[in-house]
């Protein structure tokens, strides 16, 4: 039985790919993160790097933009792919099995010290649950994050109570 393709990556690639769990976990050591509590206390699970993710794409030099779409909330970001290539990741696994939709799957982005990136395209939003399709492009693509701060907290409430 064939796995179940958990993430497409297309766009400005040369090679587009959808990846399934086994995928994912047989990316090149180098690119695997054990244990992400070692970047945030709260946080668990086994991930990949983003830089990782485009390597075996082969990310087009035009592409500036990285595009994060969540189909199970309707929730997208567009952010500068520049300051998050070397240090974003994608959590996966925890304890050896898919990440599931309860914690945030089938695939978690997240960037250790969002604040460090030195953009307001960057911010707390930019660290999306729920990951199914990454889209690399020239422009910004399309975001639906909060644009207000009584939005964003509004949304974080919201995440919080269900």
């Amino acid at each position: 039985m064939a796995q179940e393709i958990l993430v497409k990556i297309d766009g400005e690639v040369e090679r587009p790919v959808g990846l399934t769990f086994d995928d994912l976990a047989n990316i090149a050591a180098e690119y695997q993160i054990i244990d992400v509590s070692q970047y945030d206390p709260q946080r668990t699970g086994d991930a990949v790097t983003l830089a990782g993710l485009l390597e075996l794409v082969q990310v087009r030099t035009a592409a500036e933009h990285l595009g994060l779409h969540a189909a199970a909330d309707n929730f997208h970001a567009s952010i500068p792919l520049g300051p998050v290539r070397d240090r974003a990741f994608l959590i996966y696994r925890i304890a050896g099995e898919p990440l599931t939709p309860e914690k945030g799957g089938p695939l978690r982005f997240y960037i250790p010290d969002h604040a460090a990136c030195h953009t307001d395209q960057i911010d707390e939003c930019a660290n999306v649950k729920f990951v199914d399709h990454i889209e690399l492009t020239v422009e910004r693509g399309y975001d639906n994050r909060p644009q207000d701060e009584e939005a964003h907290e509004a949304l974080h409430r919201d995440q919080q109570s269900s």
